[in-house]
């Protein structure tokens, strides 16, 4: 080897060996102690290597333990000496004693005990208890600082869950402290052990909101009652080789036949399928539509998953919420109007198709205008209104609609090459205002960038109806007219109390005339459309079909596995 070889050699060789000697070195895997006095002192020394180790190697300490919140737990520790913070002298603190068991009980949260290292800490007590070495164990400074980090790395994890939930943050969060500091938690922490209550500093965290504490509150009930039972799953009707099988096989699962090697006859199995339609307090028919095989095929478990997806949406809401608002939740077709946490106006509502959602947002009321012309979306017009012009030139007049040009003019549908348009048109389509418009006779205003308003409507028969995903995406609303009038009195309220305003009289006029015009809302009503497919009620958990398969998406990317 050359000279000028063997020094590039040499000089790699002492890079290897500095580069080396800087790694933090592997914790060891059992270091046994002969005092409890002492195994405090070599627990510490075993937690300060773990987090120098977890600090270069991803979280990891070892390899199944990986930190969540390295960075945090390790300013915990340099706030404390290292010291073990949940164990003393190989027992566990009243403290970590509570800390295990919020954990094994997290789900009264809506959380998974799994994400915060419950199957280490429950192998770590079937050690201490029945092991044969128990004792061994027990004087073991690596068990103990391990289960000394992970629980304050659950710590970390659930304060973070609790405060802001486990979904991404999107374009109608309405949260302002989205992203929480090492320092929060590091205070977090100590506020603990000033209080030494773990509840109290966690529930702390969680929302205010009546909702997510209705929804908290029905959870143990839910639990207490869950079916963890799996049964077969029921093929969609097309399947119909498999169907009747597995529909039969599934009924028996669920004790609503007591056999299924006889197969029953129609009336047999229809008696079978309204028991569990009863059960489930849908529609008792005795059809097994698609509504039923769903229902067949939601699992508790499932439902426990739509209780985690909801709570964390309750956690993207302001923390305080206005005092005076409309609540619009999707799933369950309803408005209401809240104030101080009170149910003041109650409606059911007809919302978007699923190919035509109505959009989630957060605005205000800004105006009303009764006998309101609608100016037709242009996602409409490129759906459905271009391809019927392409095959009938007289379909706007049957439809009541007027063609307009960017001059204002009304132009005759029959002059327009239709053929040569196919993402839009140069065109308004206008349907004129009266009681056949589709938007009926009064609609609220509110900016949205979607073009959607909350409005009455000419077909006011389908709120009747159970399943009312109907319309193009706006929000018809049944009790419209008592949301109007509200809104009018409550914007006059400090100059004629409860007394009828000018505003007010002239509103029931314009109605009664079938006149348009348009009425300034003074005080802005905030309004916050969402998407809540569970609520709690009366101590019970009211849950609601997922209309747009939104909670099926959120599931699959963020609680894979649940």
């Amino acid at each position: 080897m050359g000279s000028k070889s063997f020094y590039i050699f040499f000089l790699l060789l002492l890079f290897v060996c500095i580069f080396s000697s800087c790694e933090s070195p592997r914790p060891p895997e059992t270091v046994i102690v002969n005092t409890p006095q002492e195994l405090n002192i070599k627990a510490s020394d075993v937690i300060h290597s773990s987090l120098d180790y977890a600090a270069e190697n991803g979280g990891n300490i070892d390899d199944t333990i990986q930190l969540f919140f390295t960075k945090g737990v390790r300013l915990i520790y340099d706030n404390n000496d290292f010291i073990t913070l949940w164990s003393s002298e190989e027992q566990w603190t009243p403290l970590g004693d509570s800390m295990r068991n919020f954990i094994a009980a997290v789900k009264q949260y809506g959380l998974f005990p799994e994400d915060y290292h419950f199957s280490f800490l429950d192998s770590l007590a079937a050690v201490f208890v029945k092991d044969s070495l128990a004792k061994a164990a027990r004087r073991d400074a690596v068990l103990w600082a391990k289960a000394d980090i992970v629980l304050t790395d659950a710590f970390i994890h659930i304060a973070k869950d609790l405060k802001l939930g486990r979904l991404p943050q999107d374009s109608i969060t309405q949260r302002k402290d989205s992203i929480l500091t090492d320092e929060f938690y590091a205070q977090k922490f100590q506020e603990l052990q000033k209080k030494k209550s773990l509840p109290a500093v966690l529930d702390s965290l969680e929302p205010k909101n009546h909702g997510y504490q209705s929804l908290k509150a029905a959870i143990k009930n839910f639990l207490d009652s869950a079916d963890n039972k799996v049964y077969t799953i029921v093929p969609s009707r097309k399947d119909t080789l498999n169907f009747k099988y597995a529909l039969q096989k599934r009924l028996y699962e669920g004790g609503f036949i007591t056999s299924d090697s006889v197969q029953l006859d129609t009336v047999q199995l229809a008696n079978a399928v309204r028991a569990f339609q009863k059960s489930k307090e849908i529609t008792v028919d005795g059809k097994v539509g698609e509504g039923t095989i769903k229902m067949l095929n939601t699992t508790d478990k499932d439902r426990f998953v739509q209780i985690a997806i909801t709570m964390d949406r309750y956690k993207m809401l302001p923390e305080q919420m206005p005092t005076r608002y409309l609540w619009v939740n999707l799933p369950a077709y309803y408005l209401q109007l809240i104030e101080n946490d009170s149910v003041s106006l109650y409606s059911k509502i007809v919302c978007g198709k699923n190919i035509t959602r109505t959009p989630l947002l957060t605005s205000a009321i800004s105006n009303l205008v009764t006998y309101p012309q609608w100016t037709i979306p242009t996602s409409i017009i490129v759906k459905e209104i271009l391809p019927a012009l392409k095959k009938d030139t007289n379909y706007l007049a049957r439809k009541g609609y007027s063609l307009i040009d960017d001059k204002g003019n009304v132009i005759s549908p029959g002059s327009v090459n239709w053929s040569k348009y196919t993402k839009g048109i140069p065109y308004k389509v206008v349907q004129g205002s009266g009681d056949e418009n589709a938007l009926g006779i009064l609609k609220f205003n509110f900016p949205n960038k979607y073009a959607v308003y909350l409005h009455d409507t000419n077909q006011r028969y389908l709120f009747s109806r159970e399943m009312r995903s109907l319309s193009h995406g706006c929000v018809r609303v049944q009790q419209w007219e008592n949301l109007a009038y509200n809104i009018v009195r409550y914007d006059n309220m400090e100059k004629y109390g409860n007394e009828s305003s000018p505003t007010e009289d002239s509103l029931g006029v314009w109605l009664l005339r079938k006149e348009k015009h348009t009425i300034p809302v003074k005080k802005r009503l905030p309004l916050f459309i969402r998407y809540f497919t569970v609520e709690g009620k009366d101590g019970k958990a009211v849950f609601y079909d997922d209309i747009y398969g939104e909670d099926k998406l959120l599931k699959e990317k963020y609680f894979a596995g649940k």
